[in-house]
C-alpha cells in the first residue's frame, strides 16, 4: 500500500534537515510552500510540520515561520512548562489559549489545532478538550485575548468624539498589525462573543455620545469605521506570507509586474485606467496598507463629521 502524502512529503523534508542541507534555524517551507510544491492539500501540508514538530524537528517562531530545531531544542517546550508527554500536569487555559496565538501570530490560523497545541505543550492532545470545547471554541477565546490589546480609551480622553474615535481605530489597527491573523478570523456579519470585542464597541460608542446619536445611526457608525480597519487589515496576513515565500516586497512585486499589467490594459479600451496607471508608473506609487488604512480613515471620518456632526 503506498503511503500517504504527508508521511512522503515529511519524510524528503526528514532527510534534508538530516543531511544538513536544512541546517539549525533555517526556515522550512510554509504549509502554503508545501501545497504549491508538492500539489496537496492545506490539511496535508499541516499535517507534514505536525509529524516534523511531533519528532522535535522543527518549531515555530513568531514572526518567522517554522524553521530547523537545533539538537538541544527537543523538547524545550515540555521542560519550561514541566510536563512530559501525555501529560497536561499544570495546564491551564491561559496557556493553551497564549500558545495558540504563537503559533498564528508564526505560521498562521490554518497551522494551529488541537494537536499541534497539546504536543507543543507536551500534553496529549484529548486533554485540552478539558480547557476549551474544539478548535472553534480556542480561536474565539485567542481573539477576545488579542482583541484585548487594543484597550480602553486613555484616560484623560483625547478632546473631542473624533479624536477619540480614530485614537480607538489606531489602537484596533495596531493590533491587527501585531497579530496578522486576527482580522480574518472576526467575523463581521456574526461577530464572536468576546469581552474585549464588547469593550471596544464600549469604547468607540462612548466616543459618539458627544454627538447624542439615536442608536441605530450611532452602532452604524461604530460599525463602518470598524470594517475600514478590519478590512485594510485582512490583507496584513496574505502580503507577510507573500513577502515571506517570494522574498520580494509588494512594492517590488508591482516594479517588476509593471509591463505585464500594462499590456494587459492595452487589449481592452480602458483609457482612464491607462492614463492613471501611466502617470503612477512614471512617478512612482507607494502601495503601503498602513499609509493607506490612515488615508482611508481620515477621508471617512471627514464624511462622518459632515453627516453626523450636522
Amino acid at each position: 500500500m503506498d503511503e500517504p502524502p504527508s508521511t512522503r512529503i515529511a519524510g524528503e523534508l526528514r532527510e534534508r534537515i538530516r543531511s544538513g542541507e536544512l541546517a539549525q534555524g533555517d526556515r522550512v517551507p510554509s504549509t502554503r510552500d508545501i501545497t504549491r510544491q508538492w500539489g496537496v492539500a492545506m490539511a496535508t501540508a499541516t499535517k507534514v510540520l505536525s509529524a516534523l514538530r511531533d519528532e522535535g524537528l522543527v518549531r515555530a517562531v513568531p514572526g518567522v515561520g517554522t524553521v530547523v530545531a537545533g539538537p538541544d531544542t527537543e523538547p524545550v517546550r515540555r521542560r519550561a512548562t514541566g510536563l512530559r508527554a501525555g501529560e497536561d500536569g499544570g495546564l491551564v487555559l491561559d496557556r493553551i489559549v497564549r500558545h495558540g496565538i504563537a503559533i498564528a501570530d508564526a505560521e498562521g490560523l490554518a497551522a494551529v489545532s488541537m494537536r499541534r497545541v497539546g504536543a507543543e505543550l507536551g500534553a496529549a492532545t484529548m486533554s485540552l478538550y478539558r480547557h476549551v470545547a474544539d478548535k472553534d471554541d480556542l480561536v474565539t477565546r485567542m481573539i477576545d485575548v488579542a482583541f484585548g490589546e487594543v484597550g480602553a480609551l486613555p484616560d484623560p480622553p483625547p478632546s473631542g468624539w473624533r479624536a477619540q474615535v480614530e485614537a480607538a481605530a489606531h489602537d484596533l489597527w495596531a493590533t491587527f498589525r501585531r497579530h496578522p491573523w486576527l482580522a480574518a478570523a472576526l467575523s463581521f456579519t456574526r461577530p464572536q462573543p468576546t469581552v474585549a470585542g464588547m469593550a471596544y464597541s464600549d469604547r468607540v460608542l462612548t466616543a459618539l455620545e458627544e454627538l447624542r446619536l439615536d442608536a441605530v445611526t450611532a452602532f452604524s457608525a461604530h460599525l463602518i469605521v470598524f470594517d475600514h480597519v478590519r478590512g485594510a487589515a485582512t490583507s496584513l496576513e496574505p502580503e507577510r506570507q507573500a513577502e515571506a515565500d517570494t522574498g520580494v516586497t509588494g512594492d517590488e512585486w508591482m516594479d517588476t509586474r509593471g509591463p505585464e499589467l500594462r499590456a494587459t490594459m492595452a487589449t481592452r479600451d480602458l483609457p482612464v485606467l491607462v492614463r492613471t496607471m501611466d502617470e503612477l508608473m512614471t512617478d512612482g506609487y507607494d502601495h503601503d496598507l498602513d499609509a493607506l488604512f490612515a488615508t482611508g480613515l481620515t477621508w471617512l471620518l471627514d464624511g462622518l463629521e459632515r453627516r453626523l456632526a450636522g
